[in-house]
């Protein structure tokens, strides 16, 4: 969700927030993306899942970090259609 509350329709377009909002709370502890070690994501349809992974390869770097992908069936407002969990950690 952004600032204002406003949910974007598009999947990459939620996915692309979701990974701004991780690097926003990321960097309130000294780190970044790149340190994410373990993430999760999950999606509403099958067919949302190129719009994830075209953002998670646009937003985590090479390699990424461990994964999993799974479809499930709702999310606790239905205009969500992405959700990303990660596991950061740094030395």
């Amino acid at each position: 969700m952004a600032r204002d509350g406003s949910i974007p329709e598009d999947v990459r377009a939620q996915a692309d927030l979701c990974f701004s909002n991780i690097a926003a709370i990321l960097a309130e502890a000294g780190m970044t993306l790149a340190d994410i070690v373990r993430l999760n994501a999950y999606v509403t349809d099958r067919a949302h899942m190129k719009g994830y992974m075209e953002s998670r390869d646009a937003h985590v770097g090479a390699p990424p970090p461990a994964s999993t992908l799974m479809i499930v069936s709702g999310f606790t407002l239905p205009a969500f259609k992405v959700e990303i969990e990660v596991l950061a950690a740094a030395l």
